[in-house]
């Protein structure tokens, strides 16, 4: 029996389903993580993996990078945790403001979800309206008024709306089609009730999903039109699609904006921000009360700054390699599977791309969900056998870092080879 069956085996009499997030749990049991250092990880049996999940997406930078390290080691000898405001918070939020031109101030938070929360809060609290759309698909956490029709371990797990949700609060979230902006137009048209419109710039909690040529530019006019706050949800795209995030990529200025993962580089640290005259609701000098113990600890602030200020300075080399390596593999992929006679379609952009097997574009949440997630299953289970993890879920994406290789590169398209293989057998 392998350490890791042993571990779990353990872990699940004293851990609910034996693991402390859905998404971390796969068939017939995960592999439990010993260490890491750059683009790879071991697991308790020494067993390395070239990691592409890469903390889904927070490790934009690759493990244990050491701009990053150096800035908290120097921090951990000053202290841990002050719960009294410090110097270095200003500085992380003058880099936040100075790489999002839509954010005039910023709230420091944990987690992405508590950021996505306290945006949802700020937007009834401006509009004094109820009513939130989301799209099909996006995951925006695990809270109640957006654990509707979510993407991530919600939708893999099939679970629509959570057991334990109040009604009251999933009725006032209403659900769109991604890349329908007819549809969210039409309901806007017919609801005077709508505090605010949330969406993933670019799915990445379902497969990868692209938003189709003007759709983010449309639901911007229509938010606009009608007076309703639009948040990007940029958890994941904050960083890792441009220093500016999807926002700057596809010229698009949302009134609210929600980071986190890659702002930390492995440290857990969120932040919302956003135009003034909204952001000034929080408390205390507002009545948008919103509150954390570990809010702007300096060890996880300490670990934003010295992210942000890396890839600013590398920047123009980070991109354009990252963009090159992701171009590369999904093209040889393509055409492995193509090769194969493999029903597929691969979505990337930037540093993440997803494969799903379906002869179908995959272009919103039902199409996703019609893409044989079986087939995936396959391939995952081979790709680890060959030294490869990715999220082992078909609704998660697959993430290059700064610190992957050609040489990686080249063992991960081996890898790739025979899992397609073993999809066609």
């Amino acid at each position: 029996m392998s350490k890791s069956q042993k571990l779990f085996n353990d872990a699940k009499k004293v851990i609910p389903s034996g693991v402390n997030s859905p998404v971390r749990y796969f068939e017939p049991y995960p592999f439990f993580a010993k260490k890491s250092n750059g683009a790879y990880i071991w697991d308790e049996d020494n067993q390395r993996y070239i990691d592409f999940c890469n903390g889904y997406g927070a490790l934009l930078l690759g493990h244990r990078r050491k701009e990053v390290l150096s800035a908290v080691s120097k921090q951990l000898t000053q202290g841990t945790m002050f719960c009294i405001p410090t110097k270095s918070e200003i500085e992380l939020s003058k880099l936040i403001i100075g790489n999002f031109p839509s954010i005039q101030k910023v709230r420091l938070v944990n987690t992405g979800g508590e950021a996505t929360m306290t945006a949802i809060r700020l937007a009834r609290g401006f509009t004094k309206k109820k009513k939130i759309i989301k799209f099909e698909g996006c995951y925006h956490g695990a809270h109640d008024s957006v654990l509707v029709k979510a993407g991530s371990g919600s939708a893999h797990n099939g679970i629509s709306v959570s057991d334990g949700g109040l009604d009251e609060v999933s009725k006032n979230t209403l659900v769109v089609q991604y890349n329908n902006s007819e549809e969210l137009e039409r309901i806007i048209s017919k609801n005077k009730d709508i505090a605010g419109v949330i969406v993933e710039p670019i799915l990445a909690n379902m497969g990868l999903i692209l938003p189709e040529k003007n759709f983010l530019s449309e639901i911007r006019k229509i938010t606009k039109d009608n007076d309703v706050p639009l948040i990007f949800d940029e958890v994941v795209t904050g960083f890792r699609i441009s220093p500016g995030g999807a926002q700057q990529h596809f010229g698009i200025k949302p009134d609210i904006t929600t980071l986190a993962k890659a702002l930390g580089s492995g440290f857990a640290v969120a932040a919302v921000g956003g135009k003034k005259e909204i952001m000034d609701l929080l408390s205390p000098g507002g009545k948008v009360y919103q509150a954390s113990t570990y809010a702007g600890n300096p060890t996880s602030v300490s670990a934003a700054i010295a992210s942000i200020k890396t890839i600013n300075k590398i920047k123009n080399k980070l991109y354009s390699k990252l963009e090159k390596y992701n171009t590369m593999l999904t093209h040889v992929i393509d055409d492995m599977a193509t090769d194969l006679k493999i029903p597929h379609q691969i979505n990337f952009i930037s540093s993440m791309f997803q494969i799903f097997f379906t002869d179908k574009p995959v272009v919103d949440y039902t199409s996703s969900m019609n893409a044989d997630a079986k087939k995936f299953k396959k391939m995952f289970s081979v790709l680890l056998k060959k030294g490869i993890f990715i999220a082992p879920s078909q609704f998660e994406v697959v993430f290059l870092s700064d610190a992957h290789t050609k040489t990686d590169l080249e063992n991960t398209l081996n890898a790739y080879d025979a899992a397609l293989k073993s999809v066609k057998n």
